[in-house]
């Protein structure tokens, strides 16, 4: 069967009609033609029932859900097909409760496996940014009073953030992190996750970066009112609007959740725009 490429809902509904037609999906993409027994590391195999396969020198049954995105899910293979593909097509953000109704989930069932799907479509970290990065940090939350700026104290979410520019100074890439305080120490792990080492990094003049130019090829330039790194700035306009009409509260716990959410709209709004021109 070959891999399914459309976005009209209808058609996916065709091709993916009941649980045993996407376990049929399923093989192709997790074995892609070559088994691998999880015990052994045999080669070899027999097909089995629901298109599981049975290695032939352990006996060791792998079954086609086992091990992926769809492992233990109680709530029907069927229906999680069906949110891992409102997900990855819709660039607006999708509820838990909203999904919960939708499909006959409780919200909490939803919530989780939407979690579980958003941690699978995350950044691997094995592919940093390279070419013209710019860098900034930001905070999220409400007025706090004698709290200004970079404050240490304060109890806004502190993020750290990084875009790569295309030649016209577009947006090309997005990565985000979320920060206990404004120090290198903390801003560095996006350097270390998200940036390659021979990237040109520009920043604005905060203190915190000149120790980070020692191992990283750091620019540091006046911000000017936001008017140098304008991409930049209106990214991050974006990030906190989104996330004041989407979420009525942010927690310390959720809020790479969140942070992820953003960056994989994004991603979908930026592929089915590259999508929609080669048609």
């Amino acid at each position: 069967m070959e891999l399914f490429k459309g976005q009209h809902l209808l058609e996916f509904n065709e091709q993916f009609k009941t649980d045993t037609h996407c376990k049929e999906y399923l093989p192709n993409i997790k074995w892609d033609g070559v088994f691998e027994c999880v015990k052994c590391g045999h080669s070899t195999s027999q097909v089995s029932k629901n298109f599981s396969r049975t290695c032939n020198k352990y006996s060791h049954t792998d079954t086609a859900i086992a091990n992926t995105l769809f492992h233990k899910v109680k709530f029907g293979i069927r229906k999680a097909f069906f949110i891992c593909f409102e997900m990855s097509m819709t660039t607006k953000n999708l509820s838990a409760s909203y999904m919960g109704i939708r499909y006959g989930l409780s919200e909490k069932t939803a919530r989780l496996f939407m979690h579980k799907v958003r941690g699978v479509m995350k950044s691997s970290e094995n592919h940093p940014m390279d070419g013209g990065i710019h860098v900034d940090e930001f905070v999220v939350g409400g007025i706090e009073k004698n709290k200004v700026g970079r404050s240490y104290h304060s109890k806004k979410k502190k993020v750290v953030c990084a875009v790569k520019l295309t030649g016209k100074g577009k947006i090309r890439r997005m990565d985000a992190l979320k920060i206990d305080n404004f120090s290198a120490k903390e801003i560095e792990k996006i350097f270390e996750k998200h940036i390659d080492e021979q990237a040109k990094v520009t920043t604005d003049l905060w203190k915190d970066y000149r120790p980070l130019s020692k191992q990283c090829n750091i620019t540091q330039i006046e911000s000017n009112n936001g008017l140098n790194f304008k991409a930049l700035h209106t990214l991050i306009h974006r990030v906190k609007s989104w996330l004041r009409t989407t979420y009525s509260w942010l927690s310390d716990f959720n809020i790479s959740h969140y942070l992820m959410s953003f960056i994989i709209e994004l991603i979908v709004h930026k592929a089915r725009k590259a999508y929609t021109i080669t048609q």
